[in-house]
């Protein structure tokens, strides 16, 4: 697939790329998850026309019920899907381009198991309630990445893939301590943490969008603004450096940055997995870009994430699975798709 040309546009002293293939392929993802937002508020017990859903959202609805569900019910459930795909396309795409590996994605080098344990024994030692594991699933996930981090340094620089493998094996062994923490707490507790465990939209609330939105909010113009040096530093650490770029402090504020995405969406809905992954590939081979697929990569996240609860409840009604296990089993597929038409593997 051939590279899009860019186009200079220019103000001042400042320049900035123009990709149109960037900006359509953008658009349309978009809309797509615009339209399958929509679609989503109609699903459930309740089946509402898009024409319905719309005149709800905007208070010209005539059924007082199909109002109350929407804003109380479906909305929250749909935005949080959105800020957490978003969070995890982009944490996936700064990973990938930090590790130089395709398999660099939060769930993947641990990460995410480090957000799950802090919630874990929040669960399981203290019986807390979903703000303290929330909170527990930040930090905990901070801390793991700190000591991933610190782990993979050799000399003076880190990345590559040593940062995947000592993330491997860090996640391996906080997955061992998890599961002896659910072994140790009783029955109860033990399903809750089971539960949280599995990854679910079932039962959020504007309690859990306002965070995942503020966090998402907060942190993507760090990203943003970082994303020429993270570039650079796609080109090698010795490049980026004449180029000018402090290598490891942008591979740091990359890396918290990430961390952060990957904390808050944990946070909001439990471990998610293969978004992170997944996300970040397609935007690239949908935009022939050799940028990193930051908002492209969010935008598509979103979208793989709703199609994921789409799934979940029109072709697994009976089921009533998880949207944790949905993209486990959605992303083995892509998973494996990849491995069989890759030449390299």
């Amino acid at each position: 697939m051939k590279t899009a040309l860019p186009a200079v546009i220019r103000f001042a002293s400042y320049s900035l790329l123009w990709r149109p293939r960037v900006m359509l392929i953008g658009t349309l993802l978009m809309v797509l998850t615009l339209l399958l937002g929509v679609m989503l508020l109609g699903v459930g017990t309740l089946a509402l026309s898009p024409g319905e859903v719309l005149a709800s959202l905007f208070g010209a609805g005539d059924n007082p019920t199909a109002e109350r569900v929407i804003w109380r019910v479906r909305l929250p459930r749909v935005l949080t899907a959105v800020c957490v795909g978003a969070a995890l396309g982009m944490a996936g795409s700064i990973f990938q381009s930090i590790s130089r590996n395709a398999l660099g994605s939060p769930d993947i080098i641990g990460f995410t198991t480090g957000a799950a344990s802090g919630a874990i024994v929040q669960i399981i030692l203290f019986n807390a309630g979903p703000l303290g594991t929330s909170l527990a699933a930040v930090l905990s996930g901070i801390c793991t990445a700190a000591l991933v981090f610190v782990l993979s340094m050799k000399g003076r620089t880190s990345g590559g893939y040593r940062l995947v493998l000592v993330g491997i094996g860090v996640g391996a062994m906080l997955t061992g301590l998890n599961t002896i923490l659910l072994v140790t707490g009783d029955l109860d507790q033990a399903m809750t943490a089971q539960l949280w465990l599995s990854g679910s939209l079932n039962t959020r609330t504007w309690a859990h969008v306002l965070p995942a939105a503020l966090g998402l909010v907060l942190i993507t113009p760090v990203a943003v603004y970082q994303a020429r040096q993270l570039n650079l530093l796609e080109m090698g650490d010795d490049t980026a450096s004449q180029l000018g770029v402090s290598v490891e402090r942008s591979r740091l504020l990359m890396v918290m940055a990430a961390v952060g995405l990957t904390a808050i969406a944990t946070a909001a809905a439990g471990p998610i997995s293969f978004i992170a992954l997944a996300a970040p590939q397609l935007a690239r081979r949908l935009t022939a870009s050799p940028d990193i697929p930051l908002l492209t990569g969010a935008v598509m996240g979103a979208l793989l994430l709703l199609v994921a609860d789409l799934v979940s409840q029109r072709f697994t009604q009976h089921l009533n699975l998880p949207i944790g296990l949905t993209t486990g089993l959605l992303g083995g597929l892509y998973l494996l798709w990849l491995l069989a038409g890759s030449r390299k593997l």
